[in-house]
């Protein structure tokens, strides 16, 4: 039976990615080796959306309260990308990686799989 799900981020920077994941997030990690940390993410959903482009993939981190997480990782540092946007299904946000890359971040107004 599949118990659970790695997500694998490439990076042009993945040690100050790292670093971020593990110093302003403070996910808990293990060490895979030589420094190849591997974090413990919260609970995880999938969703797949329909598309008449190429197929990709994107990373959302979920919150309660997408403003005073904004304000929180804002005040570490973080460069957010988008203002905070509403949608039908909840209000969002994008932030970078110090490798460049984006996260989006998000508050969901409907009802999470991760509850049940």
């Amino acid at each position: 039976m599949i118990n659970g799900a790695h997500v694998i981020i490439y990076s042009r920077d993945a040690e100050a990615d790292r670093a971020f994941f593990r110093d302003v997030l403070e996910y808990p990690r293990v060490d895979a080796g030589g420094g190849w940390l591997i974090f413990r993410l919260p609970p995880a959903e999938v969703a797949v959306h329909p598309t008449d482009g190429p197929e990709t993939r994107e990373l959302y981190l979920m919150c309660d309260d997408v403003d005073a997480t904004v304000t929180n990782l804002a005040a570490k540092g973080v460069e957010f990308t988008q203002p905070v946007t509403d949608a039908r299904w909840g209000r969002l946000t994008r932030f970078r990686l110090p490798g460049g890359g984006e996260v989006g971040l998000y508050e969901p107004r409907h009802e999470r799989a991760t509850d049940l």
